[in-house]
Formats: structure tokens, C-alpha cells, sequence
């Protein structure tokens, strides 16, 4: 029997199976995998966890802006979707698995939407990570309904499409050397009550930052700028967050035992 997704399989097919993939992890019980307990309190990520206990293949998709593309800022150190990589493709031997990164440097959520098919759509993944606001915050006070109702289009443009979104907030930055991005804060807000109303899963870096290092200046060390962009050890830190939300952080491997000090 041919696998959903190889050629010859019509696509119809694929929709099923995706469809009744994520049903499955939303509503099933599954045996789960030696991997850390998930106390998960977001059904979405539950589901996540779940697909990641079955055998059929997932193609996780990244996408954002400069962050997420992980160029220059890392100076040649891995990103946090390449961490997430090593992380479910070898360490959990998810060897069928993709994990494709779209990100773009300077993007805004405005632009992401217009190129949602061929950003995400087009790969058509089980699960999309989608890490925006940080040059969108720029606009101010101004720009915040529209960074609102952007958000809110890319996450019913994605369930439209079988996909599980996945809203993630940008790390906490250093304001004095981020002058123009003294509105992040709000834009933050933004996302997480998009998150709630849209009842999507979100990953808080903002958050996790602040709870880890929380004095003034604290952070410097994970930024590569001294400003807005992560270096290599800010990546790690995100992937760390992003493995125990989806209930895949074990501090015995190699990737969640990286060092981040």
C-alpha cells in the first residue's frame, strides 16, 4: 500500500490521513514514548506530543522573522529549529520526520501572511511555529490592531489547511540598546491573547527569559547584539522551551543538556 505523500498518492488521501492523524492526537490514547512526562496543560500541545508517539512521519514547519532564520546573529552556530532538528530526527529517532525553516529577516506579520502558501502551506506540515512581532512592534501603538488581526488570519488561514499553529513569542530583548522596540510588552500581549481566543498552543519565550533572568541586563549574555537577536546560546535557551512544551525535554540528551551560561 502506497505511504501518504509519495508519489502517485492523490492528495485528498494525504488530507485524510493528516486529518485523522491530528484527530487522533487530539482525542486518542497512545503509548507514550521514553521521553519525560508531559504535564501539558494546553490541549494543542498535548495533541503535538501525541503525534510525535505515532509512527506516521510529521513535517514541522518554522517560520518568522530574522530570529527564526537564525543567519548572522548565531555566527555559524546552530538556531533553535536546527537544535529542534537534532532534537526529533536523531535523538528521537524520527527519522522520516521534516523540519523545514522559512524564516526571513525583517519580517512582519503583514508580509508573512501574504506569503503564507509558499512560507508554510505549500510544504503542507502537521505543525507550524510561527515566532513574529519583533520589527512589527516598531510601529507602536499604531500598529497594533493590525499586528492583531494579521495574527489572527495566519492562524485560521493555517487550521484551514489541517495545520496545528503554533504562536510563539520573541525573547525578552535589552531596552536600552532596542530603543525603537519599546512597545514589544504590548505586542507580546497581543500574541498571547490572540493565542487564548484563537484557543491555539503558544510557547512564551518573553516569558521563560524573564522567569530565567530576571535582573537588568541579565540577558546580555544570550544576545548576540546586546540588543534584540539571540546568539547561539539564546537559541539554545529556546529550544529548551520549546521541548518542554511539547513534553520532548530530557536533560540527559545531548540537545537539552546543552549548555546556556
Amino acid at each position: 500500500m502506497p505511504v501518504p505523500g509519495s508519489p502517485g498518492v492523490p492528495p485528498s488521501t494525504v488530507k485524510r490521513r493528516r486529518r485523522w492523524l491530528l484527530n487522533r492526537a487530539a482525542t486518542g490514547s497512545t503509548e507514550s514514548p521514553p521521553l519525560s512526562e508531559p504535564a501539558l496543560s494546553c490541549p494543542l500541545l498535548a495533541a503535538i506530543h501525541r503525534l510525535l508517539q505515532d509512527a506516521a512521519p510529521i513535517t514541522w514547519v518554522f517560520t518568522g522573522d530574522s530570529i527564526t532564520h537564525g543567519a548572522l546573529y548565531t555566527e555559524a552556530q546552530r538556531s533553535y529549529p536546527e537544535h529542534f532538528s537534532e532534537r526529533v530526527r536523531w535523538e528521537l529517532r524520527r527519522f522520516q520526520d521534516v523540519v523545514i525553516n522559512t524564516g526571513v529577516c525583517n519580517e512582519r506579520a503583514e508580509g508573512l501572511l501574504a506569503a503564507l502558501d509558499a512560507r508554510i502551506l505549500r510544504f503542507r506540515p502537521e505543525v507550524a511555529f510561527i515566532l513574529i512581532g519583533m520589527n512589527d512592534c516598531i510601529a507602536g501603538v499604531r500598529g497594533r490592531e493590525a499586528f492583531r488581526k494579521s495574527l489572527t488570519s495566519i492562524v485560521e488561514r493555517l487550521r484551514e489547511n489541517q495545520v496545528l499553529p503554533v504562536l510563539q513569542t520573541p525573547n525578552l530583548i535589552y531596552t536600552p540598546n532596542a530603543s525603537s522596540r519599546t512597545d514589544l510588552p504590548a505586542y507580546i500581549q497581543i500574541i498571547r491573547e490572540v493565542a487564548v481566543q484563537m484557543e491555539t498552543a503558544l510557547i512564551d519565550h518573553w516569558n521563560d527569559w524573564c522567569q530565567a533572568r530576571p535582573e537588568v541586563g541579565a540577558i546580555l549574555p544570550w544576545l548576540q547584539d546586546e540588543s534584540i537577536h539571540p546568539n547561539g546560546l539564546g537559541h539554545r535557551v529556546m529550544t529548551h522551551s520549546i521541548c518542554r512544551a511539547l513534553g520532548v525535554f530530557d536533560p540527559h540528551s545531548l540537545t537539552c543538556s546543552l549548555a546556556t551560561s
